[in-house]
């Protein structure tokens, strides 16, 4: 593939483009031998900010609700190196709520940084406990998903 026919890299997302954020803190077993923050962290910190949103909600107890969500998809872009000791904010959204399924949008912010240190994709299907078959969000759910996709403060 020619430097022409290859994507253009995203530019980082901001601050701006979210409503709702999380704090996470790095831990000394996140980095990796070369100094900074191992690139599977990333996709755990996804992980936290998305399920400790549903908690914080009240929409999901991990340990007893009968439908739980399961991560299909993810990815993400590294713009900037995260470390240890750090608070990295996370800021979410969701790009698109299906019958079954929700894509977030997620953005890792250094402290006081403004644009994206990395950003991804989370998408994540609701499935009964049990036999693990997609199942229908709810209109509970589905209203407080919506707030995530709302317009971010001026």
């Amino acid at each position: 593939m020619s430097e022409a026919e290859k994507p253009a890299k995203p530019a980082p997302l901001t601050r701006s483009e979210f409503t709702v954020f999380r704090e996470i803190p790095t831990r000394w077993m996140d980095v990796d031998i070369y100094g900074h923050v191992n690139n599977v962290q990333y996709l755990s910190f996804f992980d936290t900010a998305v399920n400790g949103w549903y908690v914080d909600e009240g929409l999901l107890d991990p340990a007893r609700s009968e439908e739980i969500f399961l991560v299909v998809e993810t990815g993400c872009q590294y713009f900037a190196e995260l470390i240890f000791p750090e608070v990295v904010t996370a800021g979410i959204r969701t790009e698109k709520i299906g019958s079954s399924s929700v894509i977030y949008t997620i953005a890792l912010f250094k402290d006081g940084q403004q644009t994206a240190a990395a950003q991804g994709r989370f998408v994540h299907v609701l499935v009964d406990r049990e036999n693990r078959r997609p199942v229908r969000i709810n209109d509970h759910w589905r209203d407080a998903l919506a707030r995530l996709a709302g317009e971010p403060a001026s």
